[in-house]
Formats: C-alpha cells, structure tokens, sequence
C-alpha cells in the first residue's frame, strides 16, 4: 500500500459509522473495528472514485477476518444483457450468508431550510444529494435488489438461498456543521461523524489571516497534517472561486496554527 492510500485508509479508518442503531426496517449494521492488521502490500488500489475506493477497503478489512469466506463484490445483475442493479458485496460470515451495501457520504447540516423531518437537515456539499434520499434509495432499490428474480438465477450458481441471506449496512459518514452554529440535532446521527464546518464564500474573508490546502477529492478521507503545500488566503481564493462559479463546494483544509488544522466546506450557497 503506497503512502497515499495508506493514508486514505487511516481516514476512512478513522470515521465512525453514522448510525448507533439501525436507520432501516430488517437491516443490521456492520460496524468494523477501526484496529486492522497490516498485511503487507497485497492492497492495490483498482478505482480511483471515493465511493469505489471505499468500498475496497471495507471488503480489505472484511476479507482479514478468519471468520469470513469471501464470495463476490460488485455483483451486476442482468436482465435481458442491461445491467438492473448491482449488489455491493456477498460473502458468508460464520457460515451465514451476509448480502452488505457500504456508504460513505460527507453531509453539511443545513441552515437555510425548514425541514419537518429531523435527518432532513444533512445534505451534500452541493446540495443535489441528501441522507433522507439515500435512505430512501438502500430501502426502495438497493436491498429489495436481493430478491429480485433474476437475482436469485444469479446467486444459484453460490448455492445461496436469499431467504437465508442477512443484509447489512456499512454507512459512514463525515459531517459538517455551520461556522459558529452549533444548534444542531444529534438525536438520530453519530456526533462523532464531525469532521469540520463549512462556510459560504461569500463570508470567507473571516479566515484572510489563515493558510489553506485543497486535497484532491480522493484525499477527503485524509485527516489533516502539516506536511502538505499550504497557500496563503489570495492563492487559495483564485481556485476555489472557479469551483463556486461551478456551482461546486470545494473541501480546503485549513491552518490555524501548527497543531489546529481543520477540515472545511466552502459553500457557493
């Protein structure tokens, strides 16, 4: 495992699931332990998109269990040669067939809407995505996919009964509260899924004093360190406006000193 990946799996290690209980009628939650032992360089990293990067290191860390016998991932299911659904990862752990969908999504808690709904306020940097969606998504498409017929065609040749099968869920999460607003509900979420604020850029002025690095976004899962190229306030500012002309929320870190590094979304809301 190269140092860039390593430290990608360090973070990814490092956030906690975004749920304490399960979010879903009849599915379980697997939470992983954050210790893992290194097993050299067997991991090479084959997707270069977070949500794919992800889900290799789950089943990475899945696959160092003695208990667990590894029977497929990224399982296309075909219905007349078009592609219906894929099921994230099948594997039998203890001799139980478990059917697992992994998420991680960073979510900023919304302050310039009402929501009836309490899960409502957490939404994507860019506002297109939302957890109560997502939800929505793993409840109505991506679970009941198991029992699909052609599915169960599928899962003959793995000698699987989907009747048998146990789902479960690996849904981490970053969030991000507003800038000096902490009136935020907790009740249903993981308080340690915090990771940093956000601010819109039309207030960014409040950090001109400070310095800033903009990761790449593979390197959102990075925890935050000193040994980076740090720009100063005007540098910084001439990229991260071409991202809010986009429409695009950019995640900079930013330095306050040399041991209060914090990660931040900037908002073109």
């Amino acid at each position: 495992m190269d140092e860039s990946t390593l430290l990608r799996f360090k973070g990814y290690l490092n956030t906690r699931s975004l749920f304490k209980t399960s979010c879903l009628p009849d599915i379980g939650l697997t939470e992983l332990n954050s210790e893992v032992q290194w097993k050299g360089d067997d991991f090479r990293c084959k997707n270069q998109r977070l949500g794919k990067l992800v889900e290799e290191f789950v089943f990475y860390q899945l696959q160092q269990k003695d208990a667990v016998k590894w029977l497929t991932e990224n399982l296309q299911i075909q219905k007349n040669r078009q592609t219906i659904g894929e099921l994230d990862a099948l594997y039998m752990l203890d001799n139980q067939p478990i059917h697992l969908e992994v998420v991680y999504k960073f979510y900023l808690y919304d302050t310039l809407e009402s929501y009836n709904e309490p899960l409502s306020y957490w939404i994507g940097p860019n506002r297109k995505d939302t957890l109560c969606y997502k939800l929505d998504k793993l409840r109505d498409k991506q679970f009941p996919l198991l029992f699909n017929n052609e599915t169960i065609k599928q899962l003959a040749e793995y000698n699987i009964d989907v009747k048998a099968v146990s789902q479960q869920l690996c849904f981490k999460a970053q969030l991000f509260l507003p800038y000096h607003d902490s009136e935020v509900d907790f009740n249903l979420v993981n308080e340690d899924c915090v990771s940093g604020f956000y601010i819109s850029f039309n207030a960014i002025s409040t950090f001109e004093a400070l310095e800033f690095f903009i990761p790449q976004k593979l390197d959102w899962l990075v925890t935050p360190y000193n040994d980076v190229n740090w720009q100063d306030y005007e540098t910084a500012m001439a990229r991260i406006q071409k991202d809010i002309e986009a429409q695009r929320s950019p995640l900079v870190w930013v330095k306050y000193n040399e041991t209060k590094l914090i990660k931040c979304f900037i908002t073109f809301w």
